[in-house]
């Protein structure tokens, strides 16, 4: 007997019918005489729901009021779900990521999981039920719920797998991972295999399937990932160790995050607590500020832009707000109306390579905002109109 770690997404767990169809999936694999762990997210646009009644109220809300309101969504899931595979016949029992042992720390919307106490899932799988799991959320050592940011419920999957030492199974909407996102490139070829580090570079830059740190603890813990479709019986694709995948190209894919704005801040003085004063408030909003460059100086003063979320926008309004009313002299404006393009590869370091994208982009007049480098990645801050337009040039000149 083997124990197996699934995880079910939002969009698989979107209606009663889906739920049930779920179940009876769980059920074979229990039949197998597998022990059973599975991890749900909300269902469907829960998550979203609650976060515009939020809106309502404030763009800014509490934060540990809003991982309370957020963590409710999953255990809507568990329940039902707990409930279906019980009308079937077979034992199962829901778990809260508190209930489960889920420890965390770090600040609320984006904490980090610590610890899990998995002596409560081994008694219950003991007994031969199927246990399920809230992912996305955990409880920290003041004993208040936390959410852990994008994608959670991947990471709450694949970090159970880690402890219980097996394998993770992530079923979604799509049929693993692609080089390019099939909605946005057709003609995307489907992965087999993909190395982790390469996974988590594609992730770390937009890339939707997986959640950058759910790969990373399968990478330090050596959890085999498999991705696949919740919905269709099709073969899926293997997150591991083997490196290139067997692939030799030096581009492996393009990550796109849509979530990207652009803050440019005017009239810094240069000779004044100006700079100390803006970084304190940037540091108190708890900003996730991607990349700070200097964009020119002018005798006294000097101006910088700012990469950051636009999930972030309600905490940089707050902070543009504050800095404003201390310094009268500083210019703030954002552009909101930008993608992030990734090209990434072992490759991307070769000159020939970054000189012949630059000349597509030439080519077709394509202008670019701000270029960010990494060992495996060149990034593009374009206008988000000239996206479909890169994206097909590009794919279509890496074969992907």
């Amino acid at each position: 007997m083997s124990t197996v770690v699934h995880k079910y997404g939002g969009t698989s767990m979107g209606s009663i019918e889906k739920i049930k169809s779920v179940a009876r999936k769980l059920i074979s694999e229990k039949e197998k005489g597998n022990d059973v762990v599975v991890v749900v997210s909300a269902m469907g646009k829960t998550t979203n729901k609650l976060v515009e009644l939020t809106k309502e109220i404030s763009n800014n809300p509490d934060k540990r009021e809003f991982d309370m309101l957020l963590s409710i969504g999953e255990q809507i899931s568990i329940s039902l779900l707990a409930i279906a595979i019980k009308s079937y016949g077979y034992d199962a029992i829901s778990f809260t990521g508190y209930q489960a042992g889920i420890k965390t720390k770090g600040m609320h919307t984006k904490s980090n999981i610590v610890d899990i106490d998995i002596d409560k899932i081994r008694k219950n799988l003991g007994q031969g039920k199927i246990v399920i799991i809230a992912g996305f959320q955990g409880v920290n050592e003041n004993g208040d719920i936390t959410t852990l940011g994008r994608g959670g419920s991947d990471t709450t999957a694949v970090a159970l797998a880690a402890k219980l030492g097996c394998d993770c199974t992530i079923y979604t909407d799509v049929e693993g991972i692609y080089p390019v996102d099939p909605k946005l490139y057709p003609n995307a070829k489907k992965l087999d295999y993909i190395g982790y580090k390469e996974m988590i570079e594609m992730s770390k830059l937009g890339a939707g399937v997986m959640e950058t740190t759910s790969v990373e603890i399968g990478y330090k813990n050596n959890v085999s990932i498999y991705v696949a479709s919740s919905s269709k019986d099709t073969k899926g694709t293997y997150i591991t160790e083997k490196q290139n995948c067997g692939d030799n190209k030096s581009i492996f894919g393009i990550a796109i995050n849509d979530n990207t704005s652009i803050f440019t801040i005017k009239n810094v003085l240069l000779k004044s607590n100006d700079m100390s004063l803006i970084s304190g408030i940037l540091s108190d909003e708890n900003l996730s500020i991607k990349v700070i460059n200097q964009i020119s100086s002018k005798g006294d003063y000097t101006d910088f832009s700012l990469v950051i979320s636009k999930g972030d926008l309600g905490c940089i309004d707050e902070a543009i707000n504050k800095i404003k009313s201390k310094l009268a002299h500083i210019d703030i404006s954002k552009d909101l109306d930008v993608t992030t393009i990734s090209v990434v590869g072992g490759g991307i370091n070769n000159n020939n390579i970054i000189a012949n994208i630059l000349e597509i982009l030439k080519n077709n007049d394509i202008k670019f905002k701000k270029i960010i480098t990494s060992e495996l990645s060149i990034s593009f801050i374009v206008d988000i109109n000239d996206k479909a337009k890169i994206i097909e040039l590009l794919g279509n000149e890496f074969n992907l």
